[in-house]
């Protein structure tokens, strides 16, 4: 479906709308070696060439972008209240949205793309794709605690949850990863809750081939190398 020259520019992170229109009045844009003459003109964004000041723009139909959240700021796309991740982004991602959700107080690891198939696979139950947290107790963790995870806990709702890895992070035992394949409403919060146990913290490091990278602060953002792209693509392709 063609695209208005001036959404394009947007989409592709160059201007607004109405800077698009004062690009070209100034001739700075040119279509397949034409001078523009109109913002609304129609283009195929995957085939029609667009230079502005001669530099070639290039638009990708999918982003897919790594955050490290902080806490404070809600997994959706727009709230008339809260503080939301696109928050974060440039206007030029306004188009994604997160792929699952973490708490509001959760920090760490959230993907987001405008990827429909992707992002359905990733969060199709019948995928089984790993979620790892790094998680912070109120109590020191029993080793009982590892068994019950790996046999599934039975939440305060009744359901059962699938089978869960637990590891000890730290010797007094109140640190420790927990790696899932759901994502039910605060599950993992619940899960130590069955145990009588609290979370202080969490974090989330992984999710599918996708590891946190370490190099991000909390706020930042940053896209997906090819190698990490092509490794969720082909791993949903696989099954």
């Amino acid at each position: 479906m063609p695209m208005r020259l001036d959404k394009f520019i947007v989409a592709v992170g160059a201007g607004s709308r109405s800077q698009a229109k004062t690009m070209v009045k100034s001739k700075r844009l040119t279509v397949n070696g034409q001078v523009v003459q109109k913002s609304s003109m129609k283009i195929d964004e995957l085939v029609d060439q667009v230079h502005l000041d001669g530099q070639k723009l290039s638009y990708h139909q999918f982003d897919y972008i790594m955050l490290n959240k902080p806490s404070g700021f809600i997994s959706a796309t727009k709230d008339p209240y809260e503080k939301t991740v696109l928050d974060l982004l440039p206007n030029r991602y306004h188009r994604v949205w997160p792929v699952g959700r973490l708490d509001k107080d959760t920090v760490g690891l959230l993907l987001l793309t405008n990827d429909g198939q992707l992002s359905h696979q990733l969060l199709s139950p019948k995928k089984h794709v790993d979620k790892t947290y790094e998680v912070r107790l109120a109590s020191p963790c029993q080793f009982e605690d590892i068994s019950a995870m790996a046999e599934g806990i039975r939440l305060d709702d009744g359901y059962r949850c699938l089978p869960a890895r637990l590891e000890l992070l730290s010797e007094d035992g109140r640190t420790v990863t927990l790696t899932i394949q759901e994502g039910k409403f605060h599950q993992v919060k619940r899960m130590f809750l069955a145990r009588g146990n609290q979370v202080t913290h969490l974090k989330r490091l992984s999710m599918g081939t996708i590891i946190l990278d370490e190099k991000l602060k909390e706020g930042d953002y940053r896209l997906l190398t090819d190698e990490e792209r092509n490794s969720l693509l082909f791993c949903n392709q696989s099954d």
